[in-house]
């Protein structure tokens, strides 16, 4: 695959290293995850499975944007329903032993919030709009569904989400079957004050953690978790910050979530090996964690400028990581 256009780093030493990923690391065309089947084929939309407001458009791409066969990344511009479909028909057992998805909250309705000091809007896009519960609720279990059946059999799905979102997610759960696990409470210590002084300050979010129905047998690194949490048993909440500025060098997402967060759930619930999937890929952050952790990971992203964000920064930790096994293969070699 080619190099992704339109994204300019915030650096100019960045630039250097973009240049040299490309080169060091090549991108096989001869790609076993390619289920496009084509650089780009237009596919039919599973509108029948949409709410009936968000069946916009004839036709969805689906697009395999950027991958990377031997590190085992692949990253689709695409409409995560159509791309779900088509996985399914091609491993209709399940293919993947994660998924991590962060799905719209549906808070654009025009409020504002608190950043840096200013007041500013929180409508994120027509993607983030509510349809109204009854219609939010048929998108959650329409894209819900779908992960069900390209889950191995032991696979497990974590998905966040605020008070907005987060019960239909849990209850479109249980009518489908999953078998939940955990709910992480998602501590942010600086939250934004609440501008109205009406409400408590939005300090949390909740991430379900299910696996893929009632007789799977899901894997937790019950001793690294153990080990992390100071030789004590890891509780269910969770204390991280919000992303820093190392992860927005490329640009940020209004809903990105911080790295150390999706690191931890990856390192609880896979193995080095294991493929990942991110339906709602945003700017990348799953993709990014699971690479410097050695997961395969598929990414699924909607709008061209995140995939570009997320192809930017998985690129950056796979230069960083041929740096660092470059260097440790020159130590050896001196006998250092």
């Amino acid at each position: 695959m080619g190099q992704l256009s339109g994204q300019k780093p915030a650096k100019r030493a960045r630039v250097g290293r973009r240049r040299a990923l490309d080169k060091d690391i090549p991108v096989s065309p001869e790609n076993p995850f390619d289920i496009s089947m084509a650089p780009e084929v237009i596919v039919p939309c599973a509108r029948d499975a949409l709410p009936k407001t968000r069946r916009k458009g004839k036709q969805r791409a689906l697009k395999l944007a950027w991958s990377d066969q031997d590190a085992g990344i692949w990253l689709y511009e695409a409409n995560c329903l159509t791309f779900l479909d088509r996985v399914a028909e091609r491993w209709p057992d399940g293919v993947f032993d994660m998924i991590f998805a962060d799905p719209p909250y549906f808070l654009s309705n025009g409020g504002i919030s608190c950043h840096a000091g200013r007041m500013v809007s929180v409508d994120k896009g027509d993607w983030d709009k509510s349809r109204g519960i009854e219609e939010n609720h048929e998108f959650n279990r329409a894209w819900l569904e779908r992960c069900q059946r390209v889950l191995k059999p032991n696979g497990t799905i974590w998905v966040s989400g605020t008070a907005h979102v987060i019960h239909s997610v849990g209850f479109a759960m249980q009518q489908l079957g999953f078998k939940l696990l955990n709910d992480i409470t998602w501590v942010k210590p600086n939250p934004p004050p609440n501008l109205s002084c009406r409400y408590f300050t939005h300090a949390t979010e909740t991430i379900i953690w299910a696996a893929k129905h009632a007789k799977s047998k899901h894997h937790f690194d019950y001793r690294r978790m153990k080990k992390i949490a100071g030789d004590k048993q890891m509780k269910s909440v969770w204390e991280f910050r919000p992303p820093g500025r190392a992860e927005k060098i490329y640009g940020k997402h209004p809903t990105q979530k911080p790295e150390a967060l999706i690191a931890r759930i990856v390192e609880a619930s896979t193995s080095k090996g294991d493929l990942v999937l991110d339906p709602f890929a945003g700017s990348g952050t799953t993709a990014v964690a699971a690479a410097r952790q050695d997961r395969r990971v598929v990414g699924v992203e909607l709008e061209p400028h995140f995939v570009a964000r997320a192809a930017a920064r998985v690129k950056d930790v796979l230069l960083t990581k041929l740096q660092r096994d470059t260097g440790r293969s020159a130590r050896q070699g001196r006998g250092d």
